[in-house]
């Protein structure tokens, strides 16, 4: 495996050697200090760039960086509509585990987008036209506290959408059952999960995407928790994991309102869980939602 001091030697002399390219630098994680590092950590590079086209026409003049595993080219995919202007990304995974997500910028557009992440560090800069870029920082990535609005919908949205998973496995839509599982509810559960962290921590940390930093932020019994949630897929197991996320997130979303003097939507809770417990004891053939004839 190429070591970092390679592969930053790598990046650099690439952009050196090519005249099309004016400034060269790097964010995410490898340029955050809070960061955990490791041999996964991917090369953030932006190359700002005289003009695009001759890049575009030439798609082989990244075989410059190593043997690739995979690439993805994002803007050139019909699948997910491009969705960064007129920029353009390649996403490189070389066999030595290295990975590069390597943007082309267009010239005019660079001192906009250097300044838009804080974790950033400039590599290169041929005409001295990059501004003075402080020192990185992922303060951008800090939880924010909630204000009692987005409180109150992230409350909602948990609740609501935990009665999709509950009609999904009654009506044996397993798939179903479990994307709402593993999308909204936990999603919002993650939610909640890091605004606890946030009250722990004086909303000073960064519970990273997905909340991939959270776990030092919970106690051993919430993160065991937060585990459970996660399900095996049967039927019994995804409704064991649907309790274990709204236990959980009732207890975070107690935490959390305490600190902010909140109000906690107690009732919906308690509806929802006695709905979700009809649901889970209700016959399969049940021809009301009570499971009884009449």
């Amino acid at each position: 495996m190429r070591t970092e001091q390679q592969m930053m030697e790598l990046i650099r002399s690439v952009a050196q050697n090519d005249s099309r390219v004016r400034a060269v630098w790097m964010n995410g994680s490898r340029t955050n200090p809070n960061a955990p590092r490791d041999i996964f950590m991917d090369y953030d590079i932006v190359y700002a760039v005289t003009e695009m086209e001759s890049f575009l026409e030439n798609p082989d003049w990244i075989d410059c960086f190593g043997r690739r595993v995979i690439l993805q080219t994002p803007e050139n995919m019909h699948l997910f509509p491009p969705s960064l202007g007129g920029r353009f990304t390649y996403l490189m995974l070389f066999e030595d585990g290295n990975r590069i997500d390597l943007m082309l910028v267009p010239l005019q557009d660079a001192l906009r987008y250097v300044k838009e992440d804080k974790l950033t560090v400039v590599l290169l800069d041929k005409d001295g036209i990059l501004p003075q870029i402080p020192p990185p920082s992922d303060e951008n990535y800090h939880v924010s506290p909630p204000d009692s609005f987005c409180f109150d919908d992230c409350c909602n949205e948990f609740w609501w959408t935990s009665t999709y998973v509950a009609k999904g496995l009654w009506r044996g839509e397993i798939l179903y059952a479990l994307y709402h599982l593993s999308h909204p509810v936990n999603h919002m559960l993650v939610q909640m999960l890091s605004w606890l962290a946030g009250t722990r921590t004086n909303f000073s940390v960064s519970t990273g995407k997905c909340g991939k930093y959270l776990k030092p932020y919970l106690t051993d019994k919430e993160w065991e928790g937060l585990m459970k949630t996660y399900s095996s897929g049967s039927e019994e197991a995804v409704w064991d994991s649907l309790f274990s996320a709204c236990s959980l997130f009732s207890k975070a979303a107690n935490e959390v309102a305490k600190h902010f003097s909140y109000c906690c939507a107690q009732q919906m809770e308690e509806n929802v869980l006695s709905y979700l417990q009809t649901v889970r004891n209700l016959p399969k053939d049940a021809k009301q939602f009570d499971g009884k004839e009449g």
